[in-house]
């Protein structure tokens, strides 16, 4: 029996079963911030289905959509870390439902551009309204998870990311075929239109069922807050940092090092998101509805390999080798399939090694900033981590793009993406074990 487990023996909580409470705290925080982040995904990459009709209809370059792509990102780093220290002062609730109605408002804009320049700014502006929502809900899970529990959560909540491309491809792709020139509106245009609306009404949701802090829970008991509340206590004294001003996170060498590990994974991350469905679509598949069925079975595979590797994490109390070796297995799917690109089925099988080590990578490495980093400092330390590490979600697909065009090519960006991989997975055993393996 682990430490963790034994303090319920010996505290006044001790006859509740803490296994319950703990799956009570599941059931009402998860499900909701899941179908939010499926949401936020699909609208944040849709572009690339959409790319397939919209490049063609406005004569956009490769480079212009890595550009357009990736420029979301830009307004991520500007925002972001704003987002985060309002959401520690003023709570998930009201800012995460406010995001929501922000982008849901936002992304149907993108329907409407005809040059570049429109095109960029749409997505900056969706970058900007997203930017607060995936760090703030990695924090939020900090104020009800202790970080030996964080690992599953935070796998938990990511599989919405292949969730949302599993439900989110081949319905993008049936909007494409469908809805294409209905009311005289091309289907990547209706594409941007129907996806964006859920995210208004959840947003609504949002606000009125999230639940700020554990002392605010009307469902749960206070024998069952006080257990809670217990278990975060304990696990803050394990905290190496209790900095909370912000010139003390950003001088501190851990964090730089966990931004480069996170630029290094977000540039695999981003590469297979942004360029899967065109990959697929170079390797033989030309009907937009077959590539979105396509494009959803390496998603598949990534819930898979999201939920073992985190688990497997959290049990053996190791967190370095699991995310270097997924991180490895991601750049060499990736290298697979850029050397096989008129393979469609080869291609696929590259594909889904690549997605399913690549989306993997990021639930796994927000164990490693939260078990060192406590209170205010781990609201600015993680929005530091995720607002410098994402402006890879802009190099990564405007490097594709770029060397797509000048070599007709997508094997020379690819194998550049996969060595960035692979020197993150390196980097990765510059943390000491004993910071993030408890």
């Amino acid at each position: 029996m682990s430490n963790h487990s034994a303090l319920s023996l010996e505290t006044p909580t001790g006859s509740l079963n803490e296994e319950l409470v703990w799956k009570k705290v599941v059931r009402h925080t998860l499900p909701l911030l899941m179908i939010c982040y499926i949401l936020a995904y699909l609208d944040r990459v849709n572009v690339s289905i959409a790319k397939l009709q919209m490049s063609i209809d406005l004569s956009f370059s490769d480079t212009v959509y890595g550009i357009g792509a990736g420029i979301f990102f830009i307004g991520f780093f500007f925002f972001e870390i704003p987002s985060n220290i309002i959401l520690h002062r003023f709570g998930a609730r009201r800012l995460l439902g406010g995001l929501l109605i922000s982008w849901s408002l936002i992304a149907p804009l993108t329907a409407f551009v005809t040059t570049p320049f429109e095109f960029y700014t749409v997505r900056f502006f969706l970058g900007v309204a997203e930017s607060g929502f995936y760090p703030g809900v990695i924090l939020y899970l900090s104020f009800w998870f202790p970080s030996y529990r964080r690992g599953r959560m935070f796998a938990l909540f990511a599989t919405a990311v292949p969730l949302s491309g599993i439900l989110g491809a081949p319905l993008s792709g049936w909007i494409m075929g469908h809805f294409h020139e209905y009311g005289g509106l091309a289907g990547w245009k209706w594409l941007y239109i129907i996806e964006g609306i859920p995210s208004f009404l959840i947003g609504i949701l949002v606000i009125f069922l999230l639940t700020d802090r554990i002392s605010q829970a009307k469902w749960l008991s206070a024998d069952e807050k006080a257990l809670l509340e217990e278990r975060i206590h304990a696990d803050g004294s394990l905290k190496s940092d209790h900095h909370s001003g912000m010139l003390a996170v950003i001088s501190n060498p851990k964090v730089w090092l966990l931004t480069f590990i996170y630029f290094c994974l977000i540039a695999g991350f981003y590469t297979v998101s942004f360029w899967m469905p065109t990959l697929i679509h170079n390797a033989g598949e030309g009907d937009v509805l077959k590539v979105g069925l396509l494009t959803a079975i390496p998603y598949a595979a990534a819930i898979f390999t999201m939920i073992f590797v985190s688990r497997s994490a959290d049990k053996h109390r190791e967190r370095r080798w699991h995310l270097a070796l997924i991180a490895v297995m991601s750049g060499a799917g990736m290298i697979i399939a850029a050397l096989f690109s008129h393979d469609l089925v080869i291609a696929m099988i590259g594909l889904t090694i690549g997605a399913a080590g690549g989306l993997s990578t990021l639930p796994l490495f927000w164990s490693l900033p939260t078990a060192f980093l406590g209170g205010a400092s781990a609201a600015v330390g993680i929005a530091v981590i995720n607002s410098f590490g994402n402006l890879a979600g802009f190099v990564a697909p405007w490097v594709m793009g770029l060397l797509t065009d000048m070599t007709h090519s997508t094997l020379i960006g690819t194998l550049m993406i996969s060595a960035t991989l692979f020197i993150g997975a390196i980097a990765i055993f510059r943390i000491p074990a004993r910071m993030v393996n408890h």
